[in-house]
């Protein structure tokens, strides 16, 4: 069982950040439990933006500029709990692709945490479900672009049971 911890980047914990997750903080300490349950199988993914868009990727950083800056830039960099950790990073919402399926490896169990539930928590949670991997989301550990937000994506992920279980710190397994 391999834990994806999604974007717990210094741009989503920004209060002044364009992309703001208003409970970030909240899910610092379950986070830093799941991390001692399952190292060393613990993977950090990153958005960070491309070096140049292209496709619906255009409009999408015309609508947020404040986004375009090269991967090493201070908003992109895990915050400060998780500094140092090495990433996976990617230019899309969803971080399920070759580089996570090789660290999930053959027993296809992947647990998720992180922002934003209703972003790249579910684009990550269906696409490895897509690819046959069951997959729990741990609620206490995401935050969303809103409560509500964070609320109606666990309940869409609910909707792909068994497949996709949307579990509390306690009940990982």
């Amino acid at each position: 069982m391999t834990l994806a911890l999604i974007d717990l980047q210094n741009i989503f914990a920004d209060p002044d950040s364009g992309w703001a997750t208003p409970d970030f903080a909240r899910v610092i300490e379950p986070t830093k439990q799941l991390i001692e349950q399952f190292a060393p199988d613990v993977v950090f993914t990153r958005f960070v933006a491309p070096e140049k868009p292209v496709g619906a990727w255009v409009p999408y950083y015309e609508a947020f500029p404040f986004a375009l800056q090269p991967p090493d830039a201070d908003d992109y960099q895990l915050v400060d709990e998780f500094k140092g950790a090495s990433t996976l990073d990617k230019t899309t919402f969803g971080a399920w692709g070759p580089d996570l399926a090789a660290a999930v490896g053959a027993d296809g169990r992947l647990v998720l945490g992180g922002v934003t539930t209703d972003c790249c928590v579910i684009s990550t949670a269906l696409a490895a479900v897509d690819a046959g991997v069951r997959v729990q989301v741990v609620e206490e550990a995401c935050a969303g672009s809103t409560e509500e937000s964070h609320r109606k994506a666990l309940d869409i992920m609910r909707l792909y049971a068994p497949m996709l279980e949307i579990v509390s710190l306690e009940l990982v397994r």
